[in-house]
C-alpha cells in the first residue's frame, strides 16, 4: 500500500528532471558513493531524488537517514523530499549529525550510564563549570580552555587520552581540568554539543549489541556536506554503515573539497582522502554543470581555486551564459568603499531585473567589518539584516525559561537548577545557594537531591531549608503538570499561567531601565511560549528532525528536545531586505546580485605569517610552520570560491586603497585572489556613483523630452 500511494506521489521517475551525472548518483544504490558537488550543481536534489529511488526499490523509508549540518537545512531537505515523495518523507530520519547522536543516546545511553532525560548544556553553562573545576574567575581562560577541550573531543580523545599527549604544560593543566569537567557532567547527567557526537562513537564501538541494532536501522545513510564533518564524525558514519564489510556499506556523502571552510572547528579533508582507502569500491561521481551563476562568475571562481592541490580535479561549467563581467571597485577608505557599495545597489535597482533589497548580499570575512555597511545603508534608508547575529535561544530572557524546562525533564542539572532559583528572585540568596552548594559536593549529591536531603538542617537554617523545598516542591508539581498537558490550547494556557506563578513579566519590567526594551523581551518570551505551544500540538517538525508525526505531545516531550536548537526557523521570515554576512554564514545561500568587500591582503587571506624562515629552531619545524600557513591559505582560498559562488547574475569585489588600524590609516593592497580571479580584459574598473549620475541623467532627459513633447503637442 505504501509503495502504490508513493509512486502516485512520484507521478514520475525519481530520475527525471535529472542531468547525466545526477541521474548516476541517484541511480547508483548497493555500495558506497561519493558524489562531489561544485557549488550550485543540485546537490539537495540528488540527495532528495536518492531517497525517492531508494524507497521505489523497496527500501523501508525508516531504514533511510539523511544527515547534514544545520536545523535549516535540515528542514530545507525535509520540505522538499515531501514535495517529491508525499507522506513516506515522513517516515526518513533527515536530521543534524547532533540530532542523530541525541536520538540514540536517549534511545540506547542507559549503557553509559546516562538517563534518557540527560541535559544538553549550552556554551554559558560549560564556561561556568569550566571555571569552576579550573578555579578561574576568568570567562576569556575558560573559553580558551573550553575551545582546547573541543578540539579534543572532536578528535576522539578523553582527558586522560589528551594528558598523555599533551604539547606542554599548559595542555596538561587543561587536560587535568577537563577530566574535572567530565566528572561534573556525569554527575549533572548532562552532556555538552561534542559529546553528542562523541558518545554515540562510544556507544558503537564499545558496545556489539547496541552496533548491531543501529547498523539494521539504517538501510542506507545520505551525508550532505560531507567536507565538513571531523574525525569523530566519519568514525561514527563508519561504524553505523559497518567497514567490515566495504563493499556492501551503503552510504552516500555527498561534498566538495573546494568549498571546506570550517577547518578551525574541526572539519578535516582527511576524511575525503580516506574514503577510497577504507572502502576500495568507493564510487566517485562528480556533479559540474552549475544551475546557479553566469560563465564569468563561474570563470573567476575556477581561477580562484585551480592553485589548490585537487583531491578529485572538476570544472565548473554552466549554460546560463556569459552574463556581466566581474566588477573590480577600488576605493580610497573603508567609509568610501561602503559608499560605493550602496551606490552598486541604487544603481542595479535602477536597471536590474531583480530588483528586491532581498536580491543584494554584502559579504566580507569577519563581523566587524559590518559596521561601516550599516552606517551607510541606513544612511541611505536601505533596509539590511546582519546574518549570524544573536541566536534568539542566546536572548536572556529564553535561557532563563529554557532553564526553568530543562530542569523539569532532568532534576540533577545544577547549571539549570542555579538559572532558575534565582530567575525571578524567590528569596534563596547567594549565600544558601552556596552552602547548598558545598553540602551537595560533600556528599556527592545534585543540587535538587541534597535540598531534600534530612540532614540539610545541620548547615541551613529553618527558614532556608523551609525556602527552599518550597521550590522543590513547586518544581514538582510543574514537572508533574507538564507532563500531562497535551496540545496546543492546553500547553499554551499552562505557560501562561506558570509565567504568572513566578512573576516574570514583572521581574522583566523591574530589571530594565528602558520600559521599551522590557516591553521587546516580554514579547520575545511571548513568542517562544506560544512557538512551544505550536509543538504540543504536532504543527512543527520533532526537532531532532526524525519525524514529522502530527500527533499531539506533552510540553513535558517538547522541554526534552529545546537545548537542540540553535534558532527558531519560524522567525527566520524571507524578509526584504540587504543582507549583510560574513563568508562562512553565507555558504549555502545565494543571491542574484553579490558584493565581496573589504578583500584585502591580512583580510581575506586573514593575517597569514610572513613564513617560518626568520623563525629559530630546526629545519623541522620550519618546514612545519610553513605547512601550516600554506594550509591556511588553502583554506582562504576557497573561502573567496565560496564567496564568489553565492552569485547568481552579477559580482563585485571590492578594497579600500587605505583602513584604519587602530586610531591610525594604513595603506592596504587588494588580496592576492583579485589578480587570481585572473579577469584580465574582462574586468571592469567602476565607479557605481558614475552609473547613477548617468541613470538620473537619463531619467531627466527623458523627463524633458516628456515635458517638451506635450508642450508642442498644445492644450488637449
Amino acid at each position: 500500500m505504501t509503495c502504490f500511494v508513493f509512486v502516485f506521489c512520484m507521478s514520475s521517475s525519481p530520475s527525471h528532471g535529472l542531468n547525466l551525472a545526477q541521474q548516476e548518483a541517484v541511480n547508483f544504490l548497493h555500495g558506497p558513493c561519493l558524489v562531489l558537488a561544485g557549488a550550485g550543481s543540485g546537490k539537495t536534489r540528488v540527495i532528495t531524488h536518492k531517497i525517492a529511488r531508494l524507497i521505489q526499490t523497496g527500501l523501508d523509508p525508516k531504514r533511510i537517514a539523511a544527515i547534514t549540518f544545520t536545523n535549516k537545512a535540515a528542514a530545507e531537505m525535509r520540505e522538499r523530499a515531501k514535495g517529491l515523495i508525499g507522506k513516506a518523507a515522513r517516515e526518513v530520519r533527515i536530521c543534524t549529525f547532533h540530532a542523530l547522536g541525541v536520538h540514540m543516546l536517549r534511545e540506547s545511553g542507559e549503557v553509559l550510564g546516562l538517563k534518557p532525560q540527560f541535559s544538553i548544556l549550552d556554551s554559558d553553562d560549560v564556561t561556568g563549570i569550566l571555571k569552576d573545576a579550573g578555579g578561574s574567575v576568568d570567562a576569556a581562560t575558560a573559553r580558551q580552555w573550553q575551545w582546547t577541550i573541543s578540539a579534543w573531543k572532536n578528535m576522539g580523545l578523553n582527558a586522560e587520552q589528551a594528558e598523555a599527549q599533551a604539547a606542554d604544560d599548559n595542555e596538561r593543566i587543561i587536560a587535568r581540568i577537563m577530566a574535572r569537567y567530565e566528572e561534573r557532567l556525569t554527575a549533572y547527567q548532562s552532556v555538552d554539543f561534542d559529546d553528542l557526537i562523541g558518545l554515540p562513537l562510544k556507544l558503537l564501538r564499545d558496545h556489539e549489541e547496541v552496533r548491531t541494532k543501529w547498523q539494521q536501522m539504517m538501510g542506507h545513510i545520505l551525508v550532505d556536506e560531507y567536507q565538513d564533518t571531523n574525525a569523530t564524525q566519519y568514525e561514527v558514519l563508519k561504524a553505523l554503515v559497518g567497514s567490515h564489510d566495504p563493499k556492501n556499506s551503503r552510504f552516500t556523502a555527498v561534498g566538495d573539497d573546494d568549498q571546506s571552510i570550517y577547518g578551525w572547528r574541526g572539519a578535516t579533508l582527511d576524511n575525503l582522502k580516506k574514503l577510497p582507502v577504507d572502502f576500495p569500491n568507493l564510487k566517485v561521481i562528480k556533479l559540474e554543470q552549475n544551475y546557479r551563476s553566469t560563465s564569468a562568475i563561474l570563470r573567476a571562481a575556477n581561477n580562484v581555486i585551480g592553485p589548490n592541490p585537487k583531491l578529485f580535479p572538476k570544472n565548473l561549467w554552466s549554460d546560463l551564459g556569459e552574463g556581466e563581467p566581474v566588477r573590480v571597485v577600488d576605493a580610497d577608505n573603508e567609509e568610501h568603499e561602503a559608499e560605493r557599495a550602496v551606490a552598486r545597489i541604487q544603481s542595479l535597482r535602477s536597471s536590474s531585473q531583480h530588483k528586491e533589497f532581498r536580491d543584494f548580499a554584502v559579504l566580507y570575512r569577519a563581523n566587524h567589518q559590518a559596521r561601516v555597511f550599516e552606517q551607510a545603508l541606513r544612511r541611505a534608508q536601505i533596509p539590511y539584516k546582519v546574518s549570524g547575529g544573536q541566536s534568539f535561544f542566546d536572548r536572556a530572557e529564553i535561557k532563563d525559561l529554557c532553564g526553568w524546562f530543562r530542569l523539569w525533564v532532568n532534576n540533577d542539572d545544577d547549571p539549570a537548577f542555579l538559572r532558575a532559583v534565582t530567575t525571578p528572585k524567590r528569596g534563596i540568596g547567594h549565600q544558601t545557594l552556596q552552602q547548598l552548594g558545598t553540602f551537595a559536593s560533600k556528599y556527592k549529591l545534585s543540587l535538587f537531591e541534597a535540598l531534600f536531603s534530612s540532614s540539610l538542617g545541620s548547615v541551613l537554617n529553618a527558614r532556608a531549608v523551609g525556602s527552599l523545598h518550597e521550590f522543590g516542591r513547586y518544581l514538582n508539581d510543574l514537572e508533574y503538570r507538564a507532563r500531562h498537558t497535551q496540545g496546543a490550547e492546553d500547553a499554551r494556557a499552562f505557560l501562561a499561567d506558570w509565567l504568572k506563578e513566578i512573576g516574570y513579566e514583572k521581574h522583566l519590567y523591574d530589571s530594565e531601565d528602558n520600559e521599551k526594551v522590557a516591553a521587546s523581551r516580554w514579547t520575545n518570551v511571548m513568542e517562544f511560549c506560544d512557538w512551544m505551544a505550536q509543538r504540543c500540538g504536532g504543527q512543527i517538525d520533532d526537532a531532532a528532525g526524525v519525524t514529522l508525526s502530527s500527533e499531539k505531545k506533552s510540553l513535558l516531550e517538547v522541554a526534552q528536545t529545546i537545548s537542540l536548537l540553535s534558532t527558531i526557523s519560524e522567525r527566520e521570515q524571507d524578509q526584504n531586505v540587504v543582507t549583510l554576512s560574513t563568508l562562512h554564514a553565507s555558504k549555502g545561500l545565494e543571491w542574484p546580485h553579490v558584493m565581496l568587500v573589504g578583500v584585502t591582503e591580512g583580510m581575506l587571506p586573514f593575517k597569514l605569517d610572513e613564513g617560518a624562515d626568520s623563525l629559530g629552531g630546526s629545519s623541522r619545524e620550519h618546514e612545519a610552520a610553513n605547512e601550516s600557513i600554506a594550509q591556511r591559505l588553502q583554506e582562504e582560498r576557497r573561502l573567496m570560491y565560496v564567496g564568489i559562488t553565492r552569485a547568481q547574475r552579477t559580482l563585485a569585489v571590492s578594497w579600500p586603497r587605505r583602513k584604519k588600524k587602530g586610531r591610525e590609516m594604513v595603506t592596504a593592497q587588494p588580496s592576492r585572489f583579485i589578480a587570481e580571479m585572473a579577469l584580465d580584459q574582462a574586468t571592469v574598473k567602476e565607479d557605481p556613483r558614475e552609473k547613477l549620475r548617468a541613470l538620473r541623467a537619463e531619467f531627466a532627459k527623458k523627463a524633458q523630452d516628456a515635458a517638451a513633447a506635450q508642450a508642442l503637442a498644445g492644450p488637449a
